[in-house]
């Protein structure tokens, strides 16, 4: 395939296109997607078919590797736009008239209003932006025993308002 033999391309494809897809399929979950990462696994293989090196793996495990690695990327480019932390929390915080938001959404902005600013914003990168505690301390620019601190008192508070309106 390295020197552009074609039957050699397709001899690959007939041989790996059914746990390439399934790879894929695993992976991002939609069949129509899939079958675009799948192609393109096979595309770039052709296209850098001189890159492979048999004394670093076998064919499948660079093949599957380009899979996974599209797959993964073109799970990343499905996702939704990115939303500013600054701009999440002023819209959680933000009061609406009581018959525009649910009455779910209308509990959690009553509790993280209840809460001081810095504890509200550390639980929402938490738990929206799935940020660590020391990755909280790097955008805060605080010691990291601080951003934990600030997630545990908050979330401490939190389960006293949960438990005080279960009740």
């Amino acid at each position: 395939m390295a020197s552009g033999d074609a039957q050699a391309a397709a001899a690959l494809v007939r041989r790996y296109q059914a746990r390439v897809f399934g790879l894929a399929r695993t992976i991002v979950r939609e069949p129509a997607l899939a079958e675009e990462v799948a192609q393109e696994a096979f595309v770039r293989a052709w296209r850098h078919s001189a890159a492979y090196d048999s004394r670093r793996g076998a064919v499948s495990t660079w093949l599957l590797t380009i899979t996974r690695n599209l797959a993964i990327d073109a799970l990343r480019l499905k996702r939704e736009e990115p939303v500013d932390p600054q701009v999440l929390m002023t819209k959680l915080l933000a009061v609406e008239p009581a018959d525009e938001a649910p009455q779910d959404e209308e509990f959690v902005r009553q509790a993280l209003r209840g809460l001081p600013g810095e504890q509200a914003r550390a639980i929402v990168l938490a738990v929206f932006y799935g940020m660590s505690g020391r990755k909280i301390a790097e955008i805060e620019g605080i010691p990291l025993g601080t951003a934990k601190t600030r997630l545990r008192r908050g979330m401490a508070k939190l389960r006293v308002q949960l438990e005080v309106s279960d009740g």
